[in-house]
């Protein structure tokens, strides 16, 4: 015994020196080497037997309950069954002896190690594991540790880990569904007696008159007066013992109900029992209960309640979150939303005590669940409203005794007194959620489309009218002022990602409040207008008469506002001029196709105010006026001015669709509308006014030239005044964006075919020329760099004609990408004016070779001329230009560019890629000769540089070029007749250019073993379509040199979960390939990869390949798939073998 007792003292001290804080990291190293060397060796637990029952140190507890989880998890098959024995005796023992005195974390991992034990020895040699957990709930005195026993048990037996084969997985879950009947009902009886138990000794007050809880609502809600009667009763007030035990069972009942099925174990009874806790979240008495005595203890009470509702919630959201319910459950479904708009209406009930907002405040007080982040009763509340709305409610509607109207009515209260703009928008959410049903509800069902509107129109009227409401400064200012307009959001990265905008706090606040009033509009369009129209009214006509109080001062014009509180006044009518131009905006959608006649006097009327608008705005040069405070008023002044441009430009599909209705006709309105627009527009396009103005003033000149097209805007004056300025080199160029965007307009105007004329009218012949010289003024300077850009330029002059490069390429760019899919004819005018800079661009390509970030932009010009006019160009330069490139991109450039360039340089590459995809996906002949080429850039040249390159860059572009090598030039490859193929069945056709295929197919093999995630994804969906739609798999040199390769190599992906969030592709890739052959997989391939496993003995691959059932359709094949992969694994883990050699502390 001294040796152990000695062993127990020197670990103490190992241990405190390891935490002590002035032990060096060197120190550290050897003691953890020294403890990992003691835990490997044969008979070191029962060390750590005499350790866990001899001190009290928490760190030497630890690592003995360390020690004992490696044995169990790890060794345990290696294990002597009289050991075994003799751990699944002493350790429960243990727990037993000390649960009580023992530190929770220790406690917890104790009882983890002995349900470990239970997951590899339940039921065969540890017959009595689940016995014992139920004698300990069902016995007063160890009930808490028994609860913490079971949830531990769900936890870890239910979901296993993968150390266990998927038999031992199987079998455990059936064990445990078989006592979930009994489980249930034991947690049911332990609530349900605190509950009853402490109800009885509550004192219950006589109701007041003022304070009658029964509700309207709740007789149609509950159908029966005894369950509305039974949902009255006032909370009891629980010991910190029953609280304690009470919480532990409803964390009990979530993590069951995460994954056993819906089924009638969960009672009835269960459910209300959940309920009645529920009830203790959204009380605020029980809470308020904390504060009678003003003692710490009794706030923490008050958390504790809180916490046991937010727990009952969770087991309701467990519930409500599964989507396939049986039959026999429907009832109980039903009584559960009875229950919980039960809690809703009690939460959002006004009294004089509470303000419902008040009330929303306390409830989302956050309150610590064991283990788990902290979150509030409302949040979980929030959950299950949101479930209710996406999984449920197509189910319940359709009940006549569930009033879902007088639902919706609740969440309109829940939803407009949320206390966090994060809680409203969750809210918000739910409300979209809701139209969104609705709207394809009434899609679905357009015979009821009336019944069903008429059942909802006043909730939906109210929704509106209170979101129009929240994002107005007159009824909302204090709430408002407290979103941040200029920080972009975090979550920068991810949105971008996905495409979307950045947003600001109030951005984000502000579109998914349009958002609902848009889906309002798409259902109840009439209504939507009346309500929102005459609210822009109101601060319109504040906006208009701002001219009154224009004085002409010294400097200028001065806005005679002074007294702070009609700048104030004016800044909030101002802001929310702004954002009901945008809600304006949003909703042109809602007044073209099929509706334009009949919704065409509301959209006239908004065209018009808004044409007015714009010209007032631009004719009185608010943007340029003094006001008193300049930082506020400003900057508003600003956003209404692009706002109503904006507006504007949404109506631009409107405009066209009039243009198309009335250009027979009485064209005179909508003449007026467009010249009048373009007043508006023509004196901001200067490089004096600011650029968020100026920039909307660019983008409604756009959409005129292109979505509206009218023939007369080239006469009128104000355009003329615009082509003018930008061909007029004396003149200050425009801020680059706004360049592009004017170019783009003007070139619009010139090349887009005239709406509603036919060909013989178009004056293509003027157009050609007038856009010949527009082209010509444009690019001036661009075509002077040829003569010398052969020249070694100095520093100062290189920098100059880098900006040339840069200005001329960006407009040319995009006037060829903005007219890409436009007619043949509109991209022959646009080529013949383009040649001459095209060919200057390729004489200049040469001289720029070594700057990769010029490069960069003359391959992005290039890249857009192939995808949009390379018809146009014609073959002889298209392949010059070609030529040009693989000259210019030698071996020696290309290592440069990628090895040597960092970021731009790749990108050079990548772009040169692209256009050879362009070119190699070309239909007919034209440029078939280029493909052994672009085949032996790509694969001796590119490959090899990039090949060995952890980083992603270039491979993505490389392999899309591979793949669209093959995809669109497979008879470059196989060269198969229809005439064979009908005469053979299965074509066997001759193989040209083989070792160039192979070559191919090696490269996308290597891609499959480096770690780049992305790029296996892509390959293996390439290589997927390169089978579905030319049957590669099927390929006389792929079936028999490649396919088991491949093979081969994706279950090793699998078996090292390297890349595990594909797991379900490369399984289906799998039997895409196996299918083949099924024959050859079972008889040779299967064995062989067997065979070449090694961590496994000949028995256990004996076993592996027994298991692997020999089926044949896809679902049954990845299942053993998956199988052979877990249980490949098991067997490592199990085999690894313990070190010789012992170690002594």
């Amino acid at each position: 015994m001294a040796s152990e007792e000695a062993s127990l003292r020197a670990l103490e001290s190992l241990m405190t020196e390891f935490f002590h804080n002035c032990t060096t990291n060197e120190r550290k190293r050897e003691i953890e080497e020294l403890l990992n060397n003691f835990a490997q060796q044969i008979g070191a637990w029962r060390f750590c037997l005499y350790f866990l029952s001899s001190t009290r140190n928490d760190y030497v507890m630890m690592y003995s309950l360390t020690v004992f989880e490696n044995l169990i998890n790890k060794m345990w098959l290696g294990v002597p069954s009289q050991d075994k024995m003799e751990i699944r005796s002493c350790l429960p023992k243990l727990l037993l002896a000390h649960h009580k005195t023992l530190p929770y974390f220790i406690r917890n991992k104790l009882c983890k190690v002995i349900v470990d034990i239970g997951r590899q020895d339940w039921p065969m040699f540890y017959h009595d594991f689940f016995t014992n957990i139920l004698q300990l709930i069902q016995s007063p005195v160890t009930t808490p540790l028994g609860l913490i026993m079971l949830k531990t048990t769900s936890e870890e037996l239910a979901c296993p880990r993968e150390d266990l084969s998927v038999a031992r997985k199987e079998e455990l879950r059936k064990l445990l569904l078989d006592q979930v009947q009994t489980v249930l009902g034991l947690l049911t009886g332990i609530l349900e007696s605190i509950w009853d138990k402490h109800s009885v000794t509550a004192a219950t007050p006589p109701p007041s008159p003022t304070s009658g809880e029964s509700g309207d609502l709740l007789s149609s809600l509950l159908q029966s007066p005894s369950a509305a009667k039974l949902l009255n009763q006032p909370i009891p007030i629980l010991d910190t013992e029953s609280e304690y035990i009470c919480s532990l069972a409803l964390e009990c009942l979530a993590h069951l109900f995460s994954w056993i099925p819906l089924s009638t174990s969960i009672t009835p009874s269960l459910l209300t029992t959940i309920f009645h806790f529920a009830r203790f979240g959204c009380d605020t008495r029980v809470r308020k209960m904390s504060s009678v005595n003003g003692s710490s203890q009794n706030s923490v009470l008050g958390q504790e309640r809180g916490r046991l509702g937010v727990l009952a919630m969770s087991c309701i959201n467990e519930l409500m979150s599964k989507n396939c319910v049986p039959m026999e459950f429907e009832e109980y479904l039903l009584r559960m939303f009875q229950q919980t708009f039960y809690l809703l209406q009690k939460i959002t009930k006004e009294n004089n005590a509470h303000t419902v907002k008040s009330r929303l405040e306390e409830l989302d007080e956050r309150v610590l669940c064991w283990g788990r982040q902290a979150e509030s009763y409302i949040e979980k509340f929030t959950d299950f409203l949101r479930l209710f709305v996406s999984v449920h409610l197509r189910r319940i509607e359709s009940y006549s005794q569930f009033p879902v109207v007088e639902f919706l009515a609740l969440l309109f209260k829940y939803t407009f007194h949320q206390p966090t703009h994060e809680g409203y928008f969750s809210c918000l959410d739910i409300w979209t959620l809701f139209l969104d049903y609705l709207t394809s509800k009434i899609k679905s069902r357009l015979a009821d489309k009336e019944a069903v509107l008429n059942r909802y129109e006043d909730a939906l009227v109210l929704l509106l009218t209170e979101v129009l409401n929240r994002i107005q400064f007159r009824y909302n200012q204090a709430q408002l002022e407290e979103l941040d307009d200029e920080t972009l959001d975090d979550d920068v990265r991810s949105r971008a990602e996905q495409g979307q905008l950045q947003q600001t706090e109030w951005q984000r606040y502000l579109r998914q409040s349009l958002e609902v009033v848009a889906k309002v509009m798409e259902l109840l369009p009439t209504h939507a207008f009346s309500t929102l129209f005459p609210v822009l009214q109101d601060n319109l006509e504040v906006y208009l008469g701002l001219q009154q109080f224009v004085v002409t001062s010294g400097t200028g014009h001065r806005l005679n506002i002074t007294a702070e509180n009609d700048c104030r006044r004016l800044h909030c009518s101002l802001r929310d001029l702004s954002s009901l131009l945008q809600a304006v905006g949003r909703l042109a959608e809602y007044f073209i196709g099929d509706v334009f006649a009949a919704r065409f006097n509301d959209a006239l009327t908004v065209v018009e105010r808004l044409v007015k608008v714009t010209l007032y705005g631009s004719q009185i040069k608010l943007y340029n006026i003094e006001t008193a405070v300049p930082s506020v008023l400003k900057p508003d002044l600003i956003d209404v001015h692009a706002q109503s441009l904006a507006a504007l430009q949404a109506y631009a599909h409107w405009l066209a669709q009039f243009y198309s209705e009335v250009h027979r006709q009485n064209p005179e309105q909508f003449i007026s509308l467009v010249s009048t627009a373009l007043e508006a527009i023509t004196p901001l396009i200067s490089s004096k006014v600011q650029e968020k103005l100026l920039l909307s003033a660019c983008h409604l000149l756009v959409s005129l030239a292109t979505t509206v097209r009218p023939v007369f805007l080239i006469s009128i004056p104000a355009v003329q005044k615009v082509f003018n300025r930008i061909t007029d080199t004396s003149a200050q160029r425009l801020p680059d964006k706004a360049q592009v965007l004017v170019c783009r307009a003007l070139s619009n105007v010139l090349l887009l075919p005239w709406p509603n004329l036919p060909e013989s009218e178009q004056q293509w012949a003027v157009r050609s020329t007038n856009h010949a010289s527009l082209i010509s003024a444009l690019t001036r300077e661009y075509r002077q760099l040829k003569s010398n850009a052969i020249l070694p330029q100095r520093k100062v002059q290189l920098e100059d004609t880098k900006a040339i490069i840069h200005q001329t390429l960006s407009v040319l760019e995009d006037i060829v990408e903005s007219i890409s899919g436009e007619s043949t004819k509109s991209r022959q005018i646009c080529y013949q004016s383009l040649q001459e800079s095209v060919q200057v661009s390729l004489a200049l390509f040469p001289a720029f070779i070594h700057q990769s970030d010029v490069t960069d932009e003359m391959l992005s010009f290039f890249l857009t001329l192939f995808q949009g006019l390379r018809v146009q160009m014609g073959v002889p330069f298209t392949e010059q230009i070609i030529q040009t490139f693989l000259n210019m991109f030698t071996r020696e450039q290309l290592a440069e560019s990628i090895l040597h360039e960092g970021s731009t340089g790749c990108r050079v590459v990548e772009k040169f890629l692209k256009i050879l995809q362009v070119v190699v996906q070309e239909p007919g002949q034209v440029f078939k000769p280029f493909l052994p080429s672009v085949i032996s850039l790509c694969m001796e040249q590119v490959y090899p540089i990039i090949a060995e390159r952890s980083s992603p860059d270039v491979k993505a572009e490389l392999f899309e070029l591979l793949f669209r090598v093959l995809h669109h030039n497979w008879r470059y490859f196989f060269k198969s007749s229809v005439l064979a193929s009908v005469q053979r069945g299965v074509a066997e056709e001759q193989m040209e250019n083989e070792a160039q295929f192979s070559a191919i197919m090696q490269a996308f093999g290597q891609s499959f073993l480096q770690p780049d995630i992305h790029l296996f994804k892509q390959n293996l969906f390439y290589l997927e379509t390169l089978n579905t739609k030319q049957k590669l798999y099927h390929k006389k040199i792929f079936r028999t040199t490649m396919l088991f390769q491949f093979v081969n190599v994706l279950l090793q992906v699998l078996v090292h979960k390297s890349h595990d969030l594909l797991q379900e592709e490369i399984g289906i890739a799998t039997y895409n390939m196996a299918s083949v052959d099924f024959d050859g997989f079972y008889s040779a391939f299967l064995p062989e990869f067997l065979a070449s496993c090694d961590g496994v003995d000949s028995n256990q691959k004996n076993v592996l390949g027994r298991n692997f059932k020999m089926d044949r359709d896809l679902p049954s094949f990845t299942q053993n798939v998956h199988r052979l992969v877990n249980d490949l694994r098991y067997y490592r883990l199990c085999n690894d073998s313990l070190p010789p050699g012992t170690v002594k502390l």
